[in-house]
């Protein structure tokens, strides 16, 4: 889910009657995120990878109007002619666009005109899907694609948010925090055996699913053992005060390098605090929970800590067939629909037996390079760029997050960053 990180979907032909309610509770849950903030806070880039809100609001309108009712609504015009370079993202096909290092240069449009944009978008897309009935099939496979770019949306709106918030020196709460049980150590990790042999990996099932998904092909594993839940926040602390961001001998060079450079000592957001750690969260700064998952922590910081406990992170083949083979579903996971915005602790009565957090709470780096599957065709046109070329020196990432929508995720979904990043809610599950 890099800003955008799929091509067009597998769905089915027919577009469900109830097309016109999903499309306005997408379209009101990316409004809802932004609700609690100021307009001072939406126009904020701290950093390359953050983008302003503002512009995430608009953007994903940009994406209905170009993509649908400018292609398939008779006699629409664009609502503003120079939205189209304020609001692309990287489609090359559709022309220039402001550079992505300066969309916190974009103080106008006001907000209230970013806003006045989406009701009119929306306005217009209901005239387009009440003429679903004669709508050809193409256009119910963009439309679906642009559900699903929105729910990415909502997912970076979150992580964003976060990070936007965190750099001022008033450390902001986004809103206030929801009552808490009493603090409790999570339940110790166990291994959990995974036979090897040919399994078959990538999308099987109906349904939409982004084409980095595709082809379902048959690969091979060795026996190999999964960890039954996430690295907690105490284990990783563990490996904190044992010295693991001053020893180079657990980190790739590349790691190294970037420890020194930049710095580091612990994961993003945590900060010394009257003695204690603390961490940035939605709610302002607070205590770190040592019994939840380990999250904001690079593709690098995650290999140093398998290697300092002896392990390693697993493929994303071993996670898909893993995840296969212990039948996880979202059911139990922590989603954005939570509204709690953070991974949460597993029970102390989770049964050992069990493989815990595979979905939600947390994104899992694993050891893979984002490359295209065997059998993978890019799209034609615009919608071709939407993933297909960067398929390079990025790893992959599995099992979505708690600022995922729990509709959003599957199995087979593949996020991808650089090793670097840390914005995201990014965690450890150990293999071996």
């Amino acid at each position: 889910m890099n800003s955008d990180s799929a091509s067009l979907p597998q769905v089915a032909a027919a577009l469900p009657a109830s097309a016109p309610a999903r499309f306005r509770a997408v379209r009101q849950q990316t409004e809802a995120l932004c609700r609690p903030l100021l307009p001072e806070d939406t126009v904020v880039q701290p950093v390359i990878d953050v983008s302003p809100p503002k512009w995430h609001l608009a953007h994903t309108t940009w994406f209905f109007e170009t993509f649908l009712l400018r292609e398939y609504l008779p006699g629409y015009a664009v609502y503003h002619p120079d939205y189209a370079f304020l609001f692309n993202s990287y489609y090359n096909s559709l022309g220039s666009r402001v550079n992505r290092a300066d969309r916190g240069t974009l103080s106008r449009p006001p907000l209230a005109d970013v806003y006045a944009y989406r009701a009119f978008v929306d306005a217009q897309m209901e005239q387009l899907l009440a003429l679903q009935d004669t709508l050809p099939a193409a256009f119910q496979e963009v439309f679906e694609l642009g559900l699903q770019h929105e729910q990415q949306h909502q997912e970076l709106l979150v992580t964003d948010i976060k990070y936007i918030l965190s750099t001022s020196p008033l450390a902001p709460a986004y809103q206030p925090a929801p009552p808490t049980p009493p603090p409790s150590a999570a339940p110790a990790a166990r291994w959990l055996p995974v036979p090897g042999g040919v399994y078959r990996i990538g999308f099987q099932e109906e349904g939409f699913c982004f084409d980095n998904e595709l082809e379902a092909h048959d690969t091979y594993v060795a026996d190999f053992e999964l960890q039954n839940r996430l690295v907690t926040n105490a284990e990783y602390l563990e490996f904190m005060e044992a010295g693991g961001y001053r020893d180079f001998r657990y980190w790739l060079g590349e790691g190294w390098d970037l420890v020194q450079q930049q710095g580091w000592e612990a994961p993003l957001y945590w900060v010394l605090h009257e003695g204690s750690w603390h961490r940035f969260s939605h709610h302002g700064l607070v205590a770190v929970n040592l019994a939840a998952p380990v999250t904001h922590i690079s593709f690098y910081e995650a290999d140093a800590y398998a290697h300092w406990r002896g392990c390693r992170l697993p493929t994303e083949q071993e996670w898909e067939i893993a995840a296969r083979h212990f039948g996880a579903t979202p059911a139990a996971g922590t989603f954005l629909e939570s509204g709690l915005y953070d991974p949460q602790p597993l029970s102390p009565t989770a049964p050992a037996s069990q493989c815990h957090q595979l979905l939600g709470d947390a994104w899992e780096w694993t050891y893979s390079a984002y490359h295209p599957y065997p059998g993978y065709q890019r799209a034609a046109g615009a919608l071709g760029e939407y993933n297909g070329k960067f398929m390079l020196n990025q790893l992959v990432l599995r099992g979505g997050s708690c600022a995922t929508p729990a509709s959003h995720i599957r199995l087979t979904y593949r996020n991808f960053f650089h090793a670097d990043k840390r914005w995201q809610y990014t965690g450890i599950r150990l293999a071996r």
